[in-house]
């Protein structure tokens, strides 16, 4: 077996004394950071690499931090108006995932890259942590790749904004 093999299968075994203490170590130095901030190397190898992530100049990074929960409806003093079906304010469900929001987040942040996609790397009581693969459209180091030299083109502008990565195709069905 190779080495992402044996991560991977780390990874598959989360309640592990190994694996809880560390991700609980991680989680405490992720709230110290911003919401959205750039990471040097994944924190996942073997699942960056299977979504599509390469150890070279134009890809980046990104870790986003999501609140967790469900989405109160904003009407001002909890006054709703129309037939009772449609009057419930608190335990409504957002319909997009909290990856795909993570995505957005990210995207509208860093307009000059493009998403690829992302994954769930922790989580605590308050947020969910993930990790947003972008690419550099402009680097030629991307637009010599012919893997990779698709997502340059006018068509794939804010990708994440319109359902067309992974967890947004998730979401439309």
């Amino acid at each position: 077996m190779g080495a992402y093999k044996y991560v991977s299968e780390l990874w598959r075994k989360k309640q592990s004394d190994v694996m809880r203490f560390l991700q609980r170590v991680r989680c405490w130095e992720y709230r110290q950071h911003p919401s959205i901030v750039r990471v040097t190397r994944p924190t996942r190898p073997d699942k960056a690499r299977r979504l599509g992530y390469k150890a070279k100049q134009g890809y980046v990074v990104y870790r986003v931090r999501v609140r967790r929960g469900g989405r109160k409806r904003p009407v001002p003093k909890g006054i709703v108006y129309g037939k009772p079906t449609n009057q419930g304010v608190t335990q409504l469900k957002f319909q997009r995932s909290k990856r795909s929001v993570a995505e957005e987040r990210a995207g509208r942040k860093l307009g000059g890259l493009k998403v690829l996609n992302s994954y769930w790397i922790n989580e605590d009581s308050t947020y969910k942590y993930y990790e947003i693969i972008l690419v550099d459209a402009a680097h030629n180091a991307i637009r010599n790749d012919p893997r990779i030299n698709w997502i340059c083109k006018p068509v794939h502008k804010h990708r994440e904004l319109r359902g067309l990565t992974s967890a947004g195709k998730k979401y439309r069905g």
